[in-house]
């Protein structure tokens, strides 16, 4: 029976990280359009808050890409979430940079605060959110046992 990889310290940082980032999208449950308003404003503005949380969110998916493929032959299950969570961030980022204009009408779509779909839309955000938050104590308790 093969052993699993080790458990690396960022991959608590990575899920928590990003449980955080969605769970407070909260936020724009109970105030949609200073929510709306806040995010459209950093992604078009471009400012230090946009280009820290770029360099933060593709770092840790590039090292998440990298220790999956690291350990491919022993990985957790977990972190296949870094394949396709990780490359669907690396995606998104890619098309807001190179302003894609199909991706941009989605985006909008998805910041319309008249949008029926609002609560359902960032309700699975803050679902997402939570399920990583979670997931990142998972792997801090694995990591304390080992």
């Amino acid at each position: 029976m093969k052993t699993k990889s080790k458990i690396y310290w960022f991959e608590t940082i990575f899920f928590l990280f990003f449980g955080i980032f969605h769970l407070h999208k909260i936020w724009g449950l109970f105030d949609r359009n200073r929510y709306a308003t806040y995010w459209l404003s950093v992604m078009t503005n471009k400012d230090i808050i946009y280009y820290l949380l770029m360099i933060i969110l593709i770092t840790l998916c590039i090292v998440g890409i990298i220790v999956f493929i690291k350990s491919k032959s022993n990985n957790y299950w977990w972190r296949w979430i870094y394949i396709f969570g990780g490359g669907y961030v690396l995606f998104d980022i890619s098309a807001i940079t190179l302003e894609i204009s199909w991706w941009n009408s989605l985006l909008q779509f998805m910041f319309d605060v008249n949008n029926p779909y609002w609560n359902i839309i960032w309700g699975l955000f803050i679902l997402m959110g939570l399920l990583s938050f979670v997931l990142g104590l998972y792997i801090f308790k694995l990591n304390k046992q080992s």
